[in-house]
């Protein structure tokens, strides 16, 4: 049965704060501890800290680009935060820093891609579950369905069934992959979370001029699959959907889309120039409250935390950010014949030929 999704009004309105009890996927898993929600607040305090110090090394050339992930930190931390690294397996895009720090993945091994020192990053995949950063649009989305499919033909017990999260934006749900995936997994009954991120734009395209309805959480139904649509700025509710989400698939019962509603605050990338398509005034008024405050507000409110802990977990996030910088400082580059001998498992001629003719062009062999 399809779940009811929670209303939406304008081209990107973000939905109610807390989502139903009724929207998720059986009873609700435990309540997140107090200590718990300091641990997400400071992951999203360490996230946006690092998120805009690498915006910074990109200007002063430390790295040549990144994806910005400004007020997506309670989309991403929140759901990193609920992946279970002993079974499940998580796919990327360009654009998911945050959920690989929720997910304890070493964050100078994460930026090596984007220093540029190794394609999809020099962190073990194996052993962090998180694959390789995909720069491909919608790529990511095929590869998590594989894994998750390759789960179920394992015959894996649901005790230890491992899930697979694949996240793309509300601009790569219109690629064919993502039809493909989709229909794939809903067929198969493959054990896999969709998550995507509708952060308003698809680069300069805001959502309603290229997702038909406004909402690509309405398209699951046309494959099989229940949805999701939640508050994508709430790192409670993203916690709870998730967890949710995750638990259906391990009871076998096959895919589930979470659509979680967020906002892009800055550039697309380091490259764009969002001014060129919206002005401050529309982004200002279309990011509404900034997550982090949001949460900020809610664990003073309830008393469960003070400023000392704000002010502590701040300072955390800076001395982190310092380490991280001096780690990718420190990278050197890797040996160029490697571009050659980890393409295929077999090679070619032609690339045989290319490496012969770039081991005499660059190293004079």
């Amino acid at each position: 049965m399809d779940t009811p999704l929670s209303p939406t009004a304008g081209n990107h309105a973000v939905p109610p704060s807390e989502p139903h009890s009724e929207q998720l996927f059986g009873p609700p898993s435990e309540p997140l501890t107090a200590g718990q929600l300091r641990e997400l607040y400071s992951l999203m305090v360490a996230v946006r800290h690092l998120d805009t110090s690498a915006i910074a090394w990109q200007r002063q050339g430390l790295i040549p680009g990144y994806a910005p992930e400004l007020g997506q930190e309670a989309a991403q931390v929140g759901s990193g935060y609920a992946v279970d690294t002993t079974r499940d397996f998580v796919f990327p895009t360009y654009r998911e820093m945050g959920v690989a720090r929720a997910m304890g993945v070493d964050m100078v091994a994460y930026m090596s891609t984007h220093k540029a020192t190794w394609h999809g990053g020099l962190y073990d995949p194996q052993e962090s579950r998180l694959a390789p950063i995909q720069a491909v649009v919608g790529g990511s989305v095929l590869h998590a369905v594989g894994w998750a499919h390759g789960q179920t033909l394992a015959g894996t017990a649901d005790a230890t069934l491992g899930v697979a999260m694949t996240y793309f934006g509300d601009g790569a749900s219109s690629q064919g992959d993502i039809h493909e995936a989709m229909n794939f997994a809903a067929v198969m009954k493959a054990p896999v979370v969709f998550f995507v991120q509708n952060n308003g734009w698809a680069i300069s395209v805001p959502t309603a001029r290229q997702v038909a309805g406004g909402s690509v959480a309405a398209r699951a139904a046309g494959y099989g699959i229940p949805a999701l649509r939640i508050d994508g700025n709430d790192v409670v509710a993203v916690v709870e959907a998730t967890r949710s989400a995750f638990a259906h698939c391990r009871a076998g019962n096959g895919p589930v889309l979470i659509e979680a509603m967020t906002y892009r605050r800055g550039p697309h990338s380091t490259s764009d120039d969002p001014g060129r398509y919206r002005s401050l005034n529309e982004e200002r008024d279309g990011a509404g409250e900034d997550p982090l405050e949001r949460f900020r507000k809610r664990l003073l409110a309830d008393g469960v935390a003070d400023e000392a802990f704000f002010a502590e977990a701040l300072a955390a996030a800076k001395a982190e950010e310092e380490e991280i910088r001096a780690g990718i400082q420190a990278l050197g580059s890797r040996p160029g014949g490697e571009m050659f001998d980890l393409v295929f498992q077999e090679t070619t001629p032609a690339l045989q030929a290319q490496a012969a003719n770039w081991r005499e062009e660059s190293e004079h062999v």
